[in-house]
């Protein structure tokens, strides 16, 4: 507290060496090592040795991590350090997952006017605004500060750290004005609470931004609004096929069922592994603003902030009722959303290099029928083949193939037709992955439950999502097929469909208003599925597709019918998919749970 940090770190060694010492010997737990942990690696942060600080908070949080609930407040404080070690360490992306969780667990242990929650609060603003979301950055800082000002008192020494953030990220907005009154209050609030050369340095930087903005605004400068600086649309990720993959656009109808959520579960563990390049996520089916903010809230805690995320149509469902999205407490609405799905892909196509692209279709393809109608010559240019979860009528060789009722396929039936002509005109290749290939691998509910122990928020929410989903699908499968609350449900998901595919048997002793999840043993994944098809390593390695050839261009399909599910071997594919489902959380969490969530094999009945 003196400022002499170089003393306290030799001291803050020593403590850690005797409670080593004395933890080997049974005299001291292991949390309190953690607490010495954390002191060193704070005191090493302040002297801006940021890797060895992270290594400590690391340490710490690993700790707390095996011998505390995950909800416990000090594993909540060693996550806030680890993500501020990470951004200083110029790897705000990595950070930011673990900033979510320590803002969730804060809000939950201490409410949402507790000063803990708003310093988990700026620790995520300071990573977004390092990864170059200002705006993001702005809103959360400006929470923080609502917060700061409401519990310390009037001009708190306490106030000044935020407020020169948030003067930055002001800066980064364009909003000079407003930045430099931000910084004056910061050294307003520094001379009342120091004397002369206490923190001098903080003063010093206060006082060279309010010049430094003096001079923008003195030179007509001033006056620009956030939405001409910060730029509100986020940049198209750079393509580099060699070191990142195949780029990919996806299109999803996320949180209208788990299934979609975990394909971009999959797709940052494929991204990691740099098979695939995410270069544009677009979110279809009304409400599409709401499963937008959805799949940005997921892959930002997944660790990939920078991939552009754009709204899509209603998907066929305009004006229908019950297509609500499911909760998540990750899912954030955010100001660098593309208010227009197909102008993004048409972007994210533009930037990659010539037939490079695969377009993915997990949702209605109404958005890839437009943007094939409105940017036609640049589609056929770019995208190298389209991969959709749906299903195809029987195929003949040197047929056209044309799409069957899959519920994707269903919800617009008009564009369906027309993606697959127009791609088969235009000689694009397609490849479908059926229903009939998740028959063929049902993944039993013990593997996605092991997932658990990795306590990231995506799991523990889609297993919840994932029983009321189930229930939910249980009632309307009891339905008459003329009740329009069964949505788009096709006549044939009715009660004995549901029990030969869920429960492996022709019925039930239970009613249709009745919960049925607890009677489930394996659930079927198509998304999944159909996003491994994208990669010519698992595909060769899991699938035999069907392939006719049209106009000298093949279109496949990886299951036939229920007895030819185009599956090679079930078993190793749910492992393959639960190692990588595995991959995604872990590396997402900086690998702290590792132990605990184990590569298991077990042999299955499938």
């Amino acid at each position: 507290k003196s400022g002499d940090l170089p003393t306290a770190e030799t001291l803050h060694w020593e403590a850690l060496h005797i409670r080593s010492c004395s933890a080997n010997e049974g005299a001291c737990t292991s949390l309190e090592l953690a607490i010495s942990y954390t002191q060193l690696g704070c005191t090493l942060f302040g002297q801006k040795k940021y890797e060895e600080a992270y290594k400590q908070h690391r340490l710490a949080l690993k700790t707390r991590f095996e011998y505390l609930d995950f909800s416990h407040g000090h594993v909540s404080e060693s996550l806030n350090y680890c993500a501020e070690a990470l951004c200083s360490l110029g790897r705000a992306a990595d950070g930011i997952p673990l900033a979510i969780h320590a803002v969730n667990i804060r809000k939950v242990v201490f409410g949402t006017s507790h000063p803990a929650y708003a310093h988990a609060l700026s620790i995520l603003a300071s990573c977004y605004h390092a990864v170059g979301r200002s705006c993001d950055a702005r809103d959360y800082f400006e929470e923080c500060l609502s917060i700061c000002e409401a519990v310390f008192q009037k001009n708190h020494a306490n106030i000044i750290p935020n407020l020169m953030n948030y003067g930055k990220v002001l800066c980064s907005t364009g909003d000079y004005e407003k930045a430099k009154s931000v910084f004056q209050r910061a050294i307003v609030i520094h001379k009342k609470n120091f004397t002369e050369g206490q923190r001098a340095s903080e003063l010093e930087t206060c006082q060279s931004q309010v010049q430094e903005l003096t001079e923008k605004i003195e030179s007509n400068t001033k006056a620009l609004q956030c939405a001409s600086v910060c730029e509100r649309n986020m940049p198209i990720p750079t393509v580099d096929i060699k070191k990142k993959g195949t780029p990919i656009i996806v299109i999803t109808d996320i949180g209208r069922d788990v299934d979609d959520e975990y394909a971009l579960v999959l797709l940052a563990s494929l991204a990691r592994m740099h098979l695939l390049d995410p270069i544009a996520v677009v979110a279809t089916l009304s409400p599409q603003r709401e499963r937008a903010y959805l799949a940005r809230g997921v892959l930002d805690i997944l660790g990939f902030p920078n991939i552009p995320i754009g709204i899509g149509s209603c998907g066929g469902a305009k004006g229908k009722a019950g297509l609500d999205v499911y909760n998540a407490e990750y899912s954030r609405s955010c100001s660098c959303i593309y208010e227009c799905g197909v102008e993004l892909m048409a972007r994210a196509l533009s930037a990659s290099p010539d037939k490079s692209v695969q377009v993915f279709c997990i949702g209605s393809l109404t958005d890839a029928a437009t943007l094939m109608k409105d940017h036609e010559e640049l589609f056929v240019k770019k995208v190298k083949e389209v991969s959709v979860m749906g299903g195809l009528n029987e195929i003949e060789e040197g047929k056209f193939v044309v799409p069957d009722t899959a519920y994707n396929n269903n919800c617009d039936a008009p564009s369906a037709a027309y993606v697959y002509q127009k791609c088969q005109e235009l000689c694009i290749p397609t490849i479908t992955l059926s229903r009939y290939a998740a028959y063929g691998c049902p993944i039993p509910t013990a593997v996605l439950d092991n997932l658990k122990k990795t306590e990231h928020m995506v799991v523990n929410n889609i297993v919840n999502v994932r029983t009321a989903s189930i229930n939910e699908l249980w009632k309307k499968v009891n339905m008459p097929t003329s009740d329009t609350r069964r949505e788009k449900l096709p006549p044939r998901c009715n009660r004995l469909w549901f029990c030969q595919t869920f429960l492996g048997r022709d019925d039930v002793e239970t009613d249709g208003a009745s919960p049925i999840m607890s009677h489930v043993e394996k659930l079927n994944m198509y998304d999944p599925l159909a996003l491994l098809c994208c990669v010519p390593a698992y595909r060769e390695a899991h699938f035999r597709m069907e392939t006719v050839t049209v106009n000298g261009v093949p279109q496949s399909v990886v299951g036939l019918s229920q007895d030819q599910t185009g599956i090679v071997d079930p078993e190793v594919l749910c492992a393959e998919l639960f190692s990588l489902f595995r991959l995604a959380f872990l590396r997402s969490l900086q690998n702290i749970c590792k132990r605990r969530v184990a590569m298991q094999r077990t042999s299955m009945d499938f």
